[in-house]
């Protein structure tokens, strides 16, 4: 009863958190490379532009959504019949959790909000170091969505 209730949970967490570690991925890899070419102030400018669009309804939903699954999924590993399977669910969630989610709440986003309250005047001192530690923060979110998406998927075959 347990595995045809939480599986598809699992399969819809694996999905949510490979779209998430996707949507970082972009970023880890080209997008702030390409802002950090700019002049720092059209850096600034579009990476501000890009966190309020952000906010949007589908975005949200994979990200939170997966969070919600994710939470659901740590508190059924605890019933799981298969003690393998129930370490893989729980090592997942609670990365997305903790290195997706966490990093987000505790790093990217206190930078976004940094980044959006300077002055101009002082976004080209702000944006050169913005650039570094929320792209490094952005790595971390990249690595532990894409893992806890294979540990959801390593889930559902063993």
């Amino acid at each position: 009863m347990l595995d045809r209730l939480f599986v598809p949970l699992v399969f819809i967490a694996a999905i949510g958190t490979g779209v998430v570690g996707g949507v970082f991925y972009a970023f880890s890899t080209f997008v702030m490379t390409a802002l950090g070419r700019l002049p720092p102030v059209q850096g600034a400018a579009a990476m501000k532009t890009i966190n309020i669009t952000v906010i949007n309804p589908l975005f949200m939903t994979a990200f939170f959504g997966t969070a919600l699954i994710c939470l659901a999924l740590a508190a059924a590993s605890f019933a799981w019949p298969s003690v393998t399977t129930a370490r893989l669910v729980l090592a997942a969630a609670l990365l997305y959790l903790v290195g997706c989610i966490g990093v987000t709440v505790l790093a990217n986003v206190p930078l976004n909000d940094r980044l959006a309250a300077v002055a101009q005047a002082e976004e080209a001192a702000v944006w050169a170091r913005y650039l570094d530690v929320w792209t490094l923060w952005n790595h971390v979110r990249t690595a532990a969505s894409i893992l806890a998406g294979a540990l959801f998927i390593m889930a559902l075959t063993v």
